[in-house]
């Protein structure tokens, strides 16, 4: 993820289980309940590069109506980070895997 600090910073204690899940392998503590924007901004400043051009991309709407906040989970689709919750164990990725065919 890199880009440095984290974008986000908790003000508040949150209650409820830890969850851990990675991003490129990178493993990442959040909270149940926390969206996975929030867990992943609360541990660097840059969700993923645009496809495009390369520039980092940190969530834009933060509502789910944009596309800025796109991850991919180990199961291949894609999710909005900024509307999906955090589960134990999740395996992300900032860019799609290529599936090979054993």
């Amino acid at each position: 993820m890199g880009g440095g600090s984290a974008q986000l910073f908790r003000v508040a204690k949150r209650d409820g289980a830890r969850v851990t899940l990675t991003l490129d392998g990178e493993t990442i503590d959040a909270t149940a309940g926390d969206s996975v924007l929030a867990a992943l901004l609360s541990h660097g400043s840059v969700l993923r590069r645009l496809e495009f051009g390369g520039e980092p991309r940190a969530g834009f709407c933060l509502m789910g109506a944009c596309q800025d906040c796109w991850v991919w989970s180990d199961a291949g689709g894609r999710i909005r980070a900024c509307t999906t919750p955090v589960a134990n164990g999740m395996r992300l990725f900032t860019e799609a895997q290529v599936q090979t065919l054993g």
